[in-house]
Order: C-alpha cells, then sequence, then structure tokens
C-alpha cells in the first residue's frame, strides 16, 4: 500500500562534476576556493557550464510540476534565451540545497522562489504568455538597447555625451 506523500519528487541533484567543483571550493586549502560560485553562469569555465543547462533545465521542470498551478507559475520552456533568469534559476536552485538543511530556511527558499516568479513575470512582460506556449520570440525592448554606443564608441565618446547630458 502506498501512501499519500510517496508521489513527491525529489529536486533534481547538481551534476557530479558541479558537486565535485563544490566540495573542493569548500577546502581551505583548495585552489578552486578563489573560483566563481557554481551559480555564477556568466563567471563558469566551459568544463563546468556543460553540464549546467540539462541539470537546470531538470529544475524548472520540477518547479512548474511541483509549484506552478497558475500559468503565471510556469517557467517558460525557452529559459535559458531570458538571460536574467538563467542567471535566477541558478541561483535559486543552489540555494535550494542549503535551504534544506534547516526548516525555517526552507520557509525562507519558498519566500525566495515567490520573488523571483514576480521578477520572472516582469522581466517576460507580455512575452511570457506566448514564451509559455512555445512562442519565443526575441527581447522586445532589443531595439532599444541597439541605441547604446559600443564599447569603442562609449571610449571616445562617453566624455562628450555626459557633457551634452549634462547642459
Amino acid at each position: 500500500m502506498t501512501g499519500p506523500l510517496t508521489r513527491f519528487e525529489p529536486f533534481p541533484e547538481p551534476p557530479a562534476l558541479i558537486l565535485e567543483y563544490i566540495a573542493e571550493r569548500s577546502a581551505e586549502e583548495s585552489m578552486a576556493a578563489d573560483g566563481p560560485a557554481p551559480w555564477d553562469i556568466g563567471a563558469l569555465s566551459a568544463e563546468l557550464i556543460e553540464p549546467m543547462p540539462a541539470w537546470l533545465d531538470s529544475v524548472c521542470r520540477w518547479l512548474n510540476r511541483t509549484y506552478a498551478w497558475q500559468p503565471q507559475d510556469v517557467i517558460p520552456p525557452c529559459w535559458a534565451k531570458h538571460e536574467g533568469l538563467t542567471y535566477e534559476i541558478a541561483a535559486l536552485a543552489f540555494a535550494r540545497g542549503d535551504a534544506y538543511a534547516e526548516a525555517g530556511s526552507s520557509v525562507v527558499w519558498h519566500e525566495q522562489y515567490d520573488r523571483f516568479l514576480t521578477r520572472m513575470n516582469k522581466a517576460l512582460g507580455k512575452a511570457g504568455d506566448e514564451c509559455r506556449v512555445g512562442k519565443h520570440d526575441d527581447r522586445p525592448a532589443r531595439f532599444q538597447l541597439a541605441a547604446w554606443p559600443t564599447a569603442k564608441d562609449e571610449e571616445t565618446g562617453a566624455a562628450e555625451r555626459i557633457e551634452e547630458v549634462a547642459r
């Protein structure tokens, strides 16, 4: 006979390579202690980043199955195309492991998850509905970002633009 709680799925385990990296970072005399945090996706080496997309995708699927009872709570399948979401999902996934060390911390993690959903929906805006049904489009504000000068322009024209704005 099975009980009502036997159907609950465990949270996806981080890849072995990432767990090894975390253990190395924790060792006092380790050279890896100076390395980036494993949730800092943009700072990880190619070797460490390689297993992350599959794991984070399984985390998103788990979060959706476990918590997404309303459409606005669904993390879209194109989450990896939304750079900010990727950083947040990684941090949330790693924070969950720490949070379940104590009951009170797990409550705080759920509050963090709720705030994540608010930020996700703000970031996705109206495009979120389309993304959630598999119709991802490039960032709607892409044209606004194109107005920013390139790094080379920035070096030569920053002082001029600052003076112009100050007038």
